[in-house]
């Protein structure tokens, strides 16, 4: 398989995750009707949705490395969110390159966009602003979990009926949202024909975090201007619009390591990945990405970290109040 196929096997392997994802949130609703005492079929429910929770794993991932203890009610949300913090530590924002099922109906607004001719590209002037707005958001949230809350506050929240059923808060969200939520999540959604990625590149602040740690990886793409023909071919399939012929190493925050610029160039070896001074084969991050995925999720399994320890009898009560509970103060 060559390099030229990485695109493919991009999408799908996020196409994959998208229908996992939607299979999940069908087998949540299932499992809610039961629950509610609408449905006499009993549906386990999945754990994975938790994956959507990420305000709760930030908060138990504190309380994880204050304690050591693992978060019993939402196991597979805190697993998730460690595997996403590894990949982009090791293998830069590999989670949302090739896993995040929220990229994946970007990247196709955005292509649908492009053949559409109606993409727009932001002057730098109004990009670069908006780039910090993700940034913005993450400090607003570290700060109030991670500055403000101590371990009592931790423990008040992770025990709140609130915490208890905020998947089913989730499902609610997206089964009947406010007209001011369906305005953002369908004006987001339109914006993405005309910009690339809007949401990923300007508002998500777990990209944010996932970029900052991806600095640090030892995974870069490295370009060769001696052999660069500077066609910029690399730089117009880049889903972060990155200025890839201006730069030796890709170590923008922004890379979200999917290798769409390594498949797009035409010149062989002008765009290499590379592991600290080794070059490596292209389809290796990506394999490494899914290998580190899987095998969080293969150790939570096998260690009692993926299923919610709550009883059914405790879930039956407050999935049966879900709507009504309201977020502690």
């Amino acid at each position: 398989m060559t390099r030229r196929n990485l695109p493919l096997v991009r999408q799908g392997a996020q196409a994959a995750f998208t229908l996992f994802c939607l299979f999940s949130g069908w087998q949540l609703y299932r499992f809610y009707k039961w629950a509610n005492g609408a449905s006499e079929t009993y549906v386990a429910r999945p754990p994975a949705v938790e994956g959507f929770l990420p305000i709760s794993a930030l908060v138990s991932l504190k309380r994880l490395l204050m304690t050591g203890k693992y978060d019993p009610v939402h196991p597979a949300g805190l697993t998730i969110f460690l595997a996403a913090l590894t990949i982009a530590l090791l293998l830069r924002k590999g989670f949302c390159g090739w896993i995040c099922p929220v990229g994946f109906v970007s990247n196709l607004a955005e292509t649908a966009g492009r053949r559409l001719k109606i993409r727009l590209t932001p002057p730098a002037m109004i990009d670069i602003p908006l780039l910090a707005l993700k940034y913005l958001l993450l400090a607003f949230f570290a700060y109030l979990i991670l500055w403000k809350m101590n371990l009592r506050a931790i423990e008040e929240f992770l025990r709140t009926p609130y915490n208890m059923v905020v998947d089913i808060k989730m499902l609610y969200f997206f089964l009947t949202p406010s007209r001011l939520a369906g305005g953002v999540m369908l004006g987001l959604l339109i914006l993405s024909f005309f910009l690339r990625n809007p949401w990923c590149r300007y508002l998500c602040p777990y990209g944010g975090l996932l970029g900052l740690l991806a600095m640090m990886s030892p995974f870069q793409v490295k370009r060769d201007a001696a052999a660069c023909i500077q066609c910029k071919k690399c730089e117009r399939n880049c889903p972060a619009d990155i200025p890839l012929t201006d730069k030796m190493t890709m170590r923008s925050p922004e890379c979200i390591g999917c290798l769409e610029c390594v498949a797009a160039c035409p010149v062989k070896d002008c765009l290499e990945v590379k592991a600290l001074r080794w070059q490596a084969p292209p389809y290796l991050l990506p394999g490494l990405v899914a290998s580190v995925f899987l095998g969080f999720w293969l150790v939570a399994t096998t260690t009692g970290h993926w299923h919610s320890q709550l009883p059914l009898e405790i879930v039956k009560k407050y999935y049966q109040m879900g709507i009504d509970i309201s977020h502690p103060r």
